[in-house]
């Protein structure tokens, strides 16, 4: 492993890996560790070209760059998260009056959402250490893809959710596996007893930002969009000149617990430190409007992040205190982008867009970054000519109930006849 140690996120000081276990003892739970990776030695190793010549389709192929051993297990899901397709969305750039809209699914990693990279590295870290059981705490999608990543490494798993947790992941727990508890409270209820439950019973923690290995398994979708987006070409960019490794002009991610865009942004750093990549592409965090802690420390100009009540239909965004809060206001402020809040209307309206015109079943919280894209070109952010990556952070399947009520049509009956059929085709159409 090409690995250092780690560093305070908030003092600086530096730690051997096996000196502390999750977070900076100064600090407590705000104080997230930031891993440091030996550079020279990642760049005498490997390079843009030797990863673009990989045959390994998944997270893996940049081994190199990651704080863990390959864990083996060859041909299981564990081995196969990442590498997530890049999709040009031609439709949606034009409703949108811009040129160059991308789509980096990530809904079609095994457990269907982004969580998989995350929960992919963990599972390989508590495999080196020898953990007995891993556990989370989660709206569903963490919890989804820990349960379903240790299942391919026949680890035990003991899970975290809210009460409220869509129906449909939770029944995606129990079909891995998982010992779920149902939290009778919010998420950051669910998160606090989970840190009790590990430290009491042993078991190795996942909780995003918590650990600092969630981000470095996030960091990959980074990796994997300055690869996609030079392999086409700019998509015909004019002008564009040639690079290692090109890089959209802005990323939109939605936030929730802040960890995403942090490990975005982590990626963009590495790569610009190998100078595999000559700049970094500006990162918006998107928020709903009932869950904005980090937009809120954002546009204070600080770094304060203030808890508060929080509620969305994005219920995988929906976080009252956002535990890597402070990194991902820096990934916003150090890259030049900002953050942006939408409202559930438009999250819902952005799932049936995503759906009809760029073929992306997206999640509530995964149409929250194509929502906040949409706020951005009305109010005028954005060049018409810019290049815009808008990250897909979980597939719909995963809140059936709001993917009916984006729809807003209902399927119509008809009687087995083809003038029942005519009768049908005579009534209104559906929504475009």
């Amino acid at each position: 492993m090409n690995v250092l140690g780690y560093r305070c996120s908030l003092c600086g000081a530096e730690y051997a890996l096996d000196a502390v276990p999750y977070i900076c003892p100064q600090h407590g739970e705000a104080g997230n560790l930031d891993i440091v990776l030996d550079y020279a030695a990642i760049g005498r190793l490997t390079s843009p070209a030797q990863i673009a010549a990989s045959r390994d389709f998944s997270l893996w192929r940049y081994l190199p760059l990651l704080p863990v051993q390959d864990p083996g297990l060859a041909g299981t899901p564990l081995r196969n998260a990442g590498w997530t397709p890049l999709y040009r969305a031609d439709r949606l750039a034009q409703d949108l009056k811009l040129k160059h809209v991308f789509l980096k699914d990530d809904g079609r990693n095994p457990t269907a959402s982004f969580k998989d990279r995350a929960s992919a590295v963990v599972v390989a870290r508590a495999r080196e250490i020898g953990a007995a059981t891993v556990t989370t705490a989660s709206s569903g999608n963490a919890a989804a893809a820990l349960a379903g990543m240790a299942a391919s490494a026949g680890l035990p798993t003991v899970i975290f959710v809210p009460h409220t947790a869509p129906q449909a992941k939770v029944t995606q727990l129990l079909m891995y596996g998982a010992r779920v508890f149902l939290v009778q409270g919010t998420y950051d209820d669910a998160f606090d007893l989970t840190l009790e439950a590990a430290r009491e019973f042993g078991w190795y923690c996942r909780n995003t930002g918590y650990n600092p290995f969630t981000r470095e398994g996030k960091k990959t979708a980074a990796f994997e969009i300055a690869e996609q987006f030079t392999a086409l070409g700019s998509a015909g960019l004019a002008g564009a000149a040639p690079k290692i490794w090109q890089v959209p002009d802005w990323v939109f991610v939605s936030v929730g617990d802040g960890n995403i865009i942090s490990g975005i942004h982590k990626g963009f750093q590495d790569m610009l430190a190998l100078g595999w990549i000559d700049r970094l592409p500006k990162l918006v965090g998107i928020q709903a409007e009932g869950s904005p802690a980090v937009h809120d420390a954002w546009a204070s100009g600080g770094e304060t992040i203030a808890p508060r009540p929080a509620e969305t239909i994005a219920d995988s965004i929906s976080v009252g205190l956002p535990r890597d809060g402070v990194r991902a206001v820096r990934a916003a402020r150090e890259t030049g982008g900002g953050y942006l809040t939408v409202s559930d209307r438009e999250i819902l309206h952005s799932m049936r867009a995503l759906a009809r015109h760029g073929a992306v079943f997206a999640e509530p919280a995964a149409a929250t970054a194509y929502a906040g894209l949409g706020r951005a070109a009305c109010d005028g952010l954005l060049h018409p000519d810019d290049s815009v990556v808008v990250v897909i952070t979980g597939n719909g399947l995963k809140d059936i109930k709001s993917a009916i009520q984006a729809a807003a049509e209902p399927a119509v009956p008809v009687e087995p006849s083809l003038a029942a059929l005519r009768r049908a085709l005579a009534g209104p159409p559906a929504n475009p």
